[in-house]
C-alpha cells in the first residue's frame, strides 16, 4: 500500500482513538448510565392501588458511577433525593465490582491515549520495531477494547444481578420499600460499547494498512531461516 494511504488511514485510527478516550472520560463524569422507573411497593399495597393509580406511585431513578438522583413517589407527589456512591453507597452497593469498572474506565482512556499517540507517530513518524510499530499498535487497541468489554460486563452484573437500583432506591428508606419497575442503560454505557467497537475497528484498519498479525510468521521467513541454517 503506498505511504500516503498508510499515513490516511493511521491519522483516521488516531482520531477515532482520541474521540473514545474523550467520549469515555466525559461518560465517566455523567449520571447517564442507568435510567429507570421505581415503584414505592408499600405505598402501593396500603391504597390497593392498580392500572392508572400506580402511577402515583412511581418514582424515576437515573445514576452513573459517582452520583445520581432518584424521585419518591409514595402518593403524595414527587421528592427529589441526590446520592453519590462514595462513601455514602458504599456498604450497600457491591464496592469491589463498581470499583472495578471505574479503574477498568480509567484504563480504557489511558490506551485509548497511547493508541492515538502511536497511530499518530506512525503516520507522520519513523516508527521503531517493537512496540511504535505494528505490534504496540495491536496491543493498545487490544487492551483497550477488553476494558471495554470489562466495563459493560460488570457494570450489567452489577445493574442486572446484583440489582443496583433497587438497592439505591431502598437506600435509607425505614418503613417504605421500593422496587424496580423498569430500568434501562442509558447514553453513557453506549459510548462504552462504541469505543469497544472503534479499537476493534482500529485493529482492521492496521491490518488494512498491509500490517500482519504481529505473533504470525510467514512461510517464506521460515524457509529462508532454514535455508541459513544449511549453509552453516
Amino acid at each position: 500500500m503506498p505511504a500516503q494511504q498508510k499515513k490516511m488511514i493511521f491519522c483516521t485510527a488516531g482520531v477515532l482513538s482520541f474521540a473514545c478516550a474523550l467520549g469515555t472520560a466525559a461518560a465517566v463524569g455523567t449520571q447517564l448510565w442507568v435510567k429507570g422507573t421505581i415503584l414505592c411497593k408499600t405505598g402501593a399495597l396500603l391504597v390497593n392501588a392498580t392500572g392508572q393509580e400506580l402511577e402515583k406511585f412511581i418514582g424515576e431513578i437515573q445514576y452513573g458511577l459517582f452520583y445520581g438522583e432518584r424521585v419518591r413517589q409514595c402518593g403524595l407527589g414527587g421528592r427529589p433525593f441526590q446520592f453519590s456512591f462514595f462513601p455514602d453507597l458504599l456498604k450497600v452497593i457491591p464496592a469491589s465490582v463498581h470499583v472495578s469498572v471505574i479503574l477498568f474506565c480509567t484504563v480504557l482512556v489511558v490506551f485509548a491515549l497511547v493508541g492515538a499517540g502511536f497511530f499518530m507517530f506512525n503516520a507522520f513518524g519513523s516508527p521503531y520495531e517493537t512496540l511504535h510499530g505494528p505490534v504496540g499498535l495491536y496491543l493498545w487497541s487490544f487492551i483497550a477494547c477488553c476494558c471495554g468489554c470489562l466495563i459493560m460486563i460488570l457494570f450489567s452484573s452489577e445493574v442486572k444481578i446484583h440489582h443496583l437500583s433497587e438497592k439505591i432506591a431502598n437506600f435509607k428508606e425505614g418503613s417504605f420499600t421500593f422496587k424496580t419497575h423498569s430500568e434501562q442503560f442509558a447514553n453513557s454505557f453506549w459510548i462504552i460499547l462504541v469505543c469497544s467497537l472503534v479499537q476493534f475497528l482500529n485493529a482492521l484498519l492496521i491490518r488494512f494498512a498491509g500490517f500482519e498479525f504481529p505473533f504470525s510468521k510467514s512461510k517464506d521467513s521460515g524457509t529462508t531461516t532454514a535455508a541459513v541454517d544449511l549453509m552453516y
